[in-house]
C-alpha cells in the first residue's frame, strides 16, 4: 500500500506521492487526530472535540460523518480500499495505518532505532539514525492546525521530541570526532534556548575538542552571565566541572555526554525547572478561593464553558490552558486579546509554571501553588 499520511509538518494524505485533497482545517484535523493515535480507536467526542477545539455542534456525529465519508471517497478514488485503512468502531474511528506510513511513525521508529545504536557505542549509526529520524519533519507538526488546541499541546510536545533528538544526534557526531561540524548548529540552538544547561554542555565539548579553548572559556562566561541576569543562579555542578577542564587543559571523556536516557532527562527540564518542576498544583484567586489543576488540564477565559469562568472584561472568552507535559505543567495563551503575563513578563505562546507563580489574565492575578 503506497499510502502516507504527514502531521510533522502540514497535514497531508498522499497516494504514491500524489497529495490528495482532503478540505479544510476541520478533516484535517480529524485525520491528523487518526494518525498520532493510528490503529487505535478515537471516539467521535474525542474527535469532536478536537475538531470543533472543545466546541463541538450538538449534530457534530453527522459532521464527522462526513468528514469521513469524503475522505473514504479520495481514498476509493486513488485506488486504495478505504474500508481497510479508515475503519468505523463502535465508538468512534480508527486509522489502521503501519508506522512506516506515517512521519510520526517512523520518526518514532527510527529514533528508538537510534537510541539502541547510541547506547550500544555504535555511534556512526546512531549519527546517522538520528540525522534520518530528523528528515521525517517538513515544519512545526500540525503546522496548518496552529489555534486548534490539541494542535498546539501536540506540537509543543512534539518541538520536545525533535530537540532531543537533535541534541542526541550531536552527542553521536562528537563521539565520531566529528565535533566541529556541530559548533555552528550548536550556536543556534544556544541562541534559541539559552537556559538549557545541556546545549551549553555540548557547545562547550565540541569548541574545546576542536581546538578552541578560549571559545570554549568564552562560552563558559556567556552561560554564566546568562543564568546570572534570567534567574540569578550559577551553572550548575556539570557544566563547573567542565568550566575546569578546559581551563586545566585536561582530556575530555566524551562519554560523559553520550548517554541518551540522560541527555533526554536533563533535557526535558530547563535550569528554571531542576530545581522545582511541578506535576500538580491549583490557583488561588484574588478572593481565597482555590481551584485546582485537573489532570486533563484547566481552562481559563470569560465564556461559562471554562473550567475557571473570570469575571474580567480583559480577558478573553478562551484566554488560556494549563496542561500537563512532559517538563511539567505548562501555561499556554489561547490567542488572547491582552495575553498572558507570569509574574509581570508576557509569555509568546506557553511557559512552563513553577511554584509561587503569579499569573495575569486580563486584569485578574492567580497565584499557582504546586502540590508537594
Amino acid at each position: 500500500m503506497n499510502l502516507e499520511v504527514r502531521v510533522l509538518g502540514p497535514v497531508q494524505l498522499s497516494v504514491g506521492g500524489q497529495v490528495l485533497p482532503i478540505g479544510g482545517p476541520k478533516p484535517r484535523a480529524l485525520l491528523a487526530a487518526l494518525a498520532v493515535n493510528r490503529r487505535r480507536a478515537v471516539s467521535s467526542q474525542a474527535l469532536a472535540d478536537i475538531v470543533w477545539n472543545d466546541e463541538p455542534p450538538d449534530a457534530y456525529q453527522a459532521s464527522l460523518q462526513v468528514f469521513v465519508s469524503n475522505i473514504r471517497k479520495t481514498l476509493r478514488q486513488s485506488g486504495i480500499d478505504p474500508a481497510a485503512v479508515l475503519r468505523t468502531e463502535a465508538a468512534g474511528y480508527r486509522l489502521e495505518i503501519e508506522d512506516d506510513r506515517c512521519d510520526l511513525g517512523r520518526f518514532e521508529s527510527i529514533r528508538r532505532t537510534g537510541t539502541e545504536a547510541q547506547s550500544s557505542g555504535n555511534y556512526e549509526a546512531a549519527a546517522r539514525l538520528y540525522a534520518e529520524a530528523l528528515d521525517q519533519w517538513s515544519g512545526r507538526a500540525l503546522d496548518d492546525l496552529s489555534g486548534l488546541s490539541f494542535a498546539d499541546s501536540f506540537a509543543t510536545a512534539m518541538d520536545e521530541e525533535r530537540l532531543l533528538v537533535a541534541s542526541a544526534r550531536i552527542d553521536a557526531e562528537i563521539a565520531c570526532g566529528r565535533a566541529s561540524s556541530v559548533v555552528g548548529e550548536l550556536v543556534s540552538m544556544t541562541n534559541a534556548h539559552p537556559l538549557r544547561e545541556p546545549l551549553w554542555a555540548q557547545l562547550i565539548t565540541a569548541l574545546y575538542l576542536s581546538g578552541r579553548q578560549a571559545d570554549a572559556l568564552d562560552a563558559c562566561r556567556r552561560v554564566r552571565t546568562v543564568l546570572a541576569d534570567e534567574l540569578g543562579i550559577d551553572p550548575g555542578p556539570t557544566l563547573v566541572a567542565l568550566e575546569q577542564r578546559v581551563l586545566r587543559q585536561e582530556p575530555l571523556d566524551t562519554g560523559e555526554l553520550r548517554d541518551v536516557q540522560r541527555m533526554a532527562n536533563a533535557m526535558t527540564e530547563t535550569v528554571t525547572e531542576t530545581p522545582r518542576a511541578v506535576r500538580s498544583g491549583q490557583l488561588r484567586l484574588p478572593d481565597g478561593r482555590s481551584i485546582p489543576v485537573a489532570t486533563s488540564g484547566l481552562k481559563i477565559g470569560r465564556m461559562t464553558d471554562n473550567d475557571l469562568v473570570l469575571d474580567d472584561p480583559k480577558a478573553s472568552r478562551y484566554h488560556a490552558h494549563i496542561t500537563p507535559s512532559r517538563a511539567g505543567l505548562l501555561v499556554k495563551d489561547l490567542h488572547s486579546a491582552n495575553g498572558v503575563y507570569i509574574n509581570e513578563e508576557a509569555i509568546e505562546s506557553a511557559a512552563i509554571l513553577a511554584d509561587g507563580d503569579a499569573i495575569r489574565i486580563g486584569s485578574t492575578v492567580l497565584t499557582f501553588q504546586a502540590s508537594h
